[in-house]
């Protein structure tokens, strides 16, 4: 069973990076959350050939996956996985939503995800990553009021966007 723990240092040199995730916010402080059936879920995935930058990759998973551009994301951490053969990074990013667009089919699995607006203190619940999740959504929030400048009181019902 794979062991997972939270890191908020630069992802060091040699430990591969297979995923970059981003916490993504509105301009009213909620959330974005991809809903794919019943399992909730970050906007990312994995680096394409020739990708190395961690801004680049979520910035093209943004869009493909729930159609919206991003503002300059923030550098959250990584989580290591260990999966007891070759353990990897999955990096953790925040960003602002600066332009969301209608949902458009994700071009890798073909499906259309739904995206939810929610309280960011929801994120560890919903994503249910265990200790770990709690971890990331956290800092996530720190970043939205402390770094992008989002209200962290008086936010919206949950919504879809």
């Amino acid at each position: 069973m794979p062991k997972f723990s939270w890191h908020t240092d630069p992802v060091p040199a040699g430990l591969a990076v297979r995923q970059v995730y981003g916490f993504l916010f509105v301009p009213d402080g909620r959330l974005l959350i991809r809903l794919d059936g019943t399992k909730h879920t970050l906007p990312g995935g994995r680096p394409e050939p020739g990708e190395v930058a961690y801004v680049d990759i979520l910035r093209r998973e943004a869009m493909e996956e729930v159609t919206v551009d991003i503002e300059e994301p923030h550098y959250l951490g990584y989580q290591c996985v260990n999966d007891g053969i070759s353990p990897y990074a999955q990096v953790r990013m925040a960003a602002l939503i600066s332009c969301a667009y209608p949902p458009a089919p994700d071009p890798d699995s073909g499906r259309t995800y739904r995206r939810l607006l929610v309280h960011p203190s929801k994120a560890g619940d919903l994503l249910a990553w265990g200790e770990t999740g709690y971890l990331q959504a956290t800092a996530a929030a720190e970043a939205a009021v402390g770094i992008l400048g989002l209200p962290a009181d008086g936010l919206p019902a949950a919504s879809e966007l």
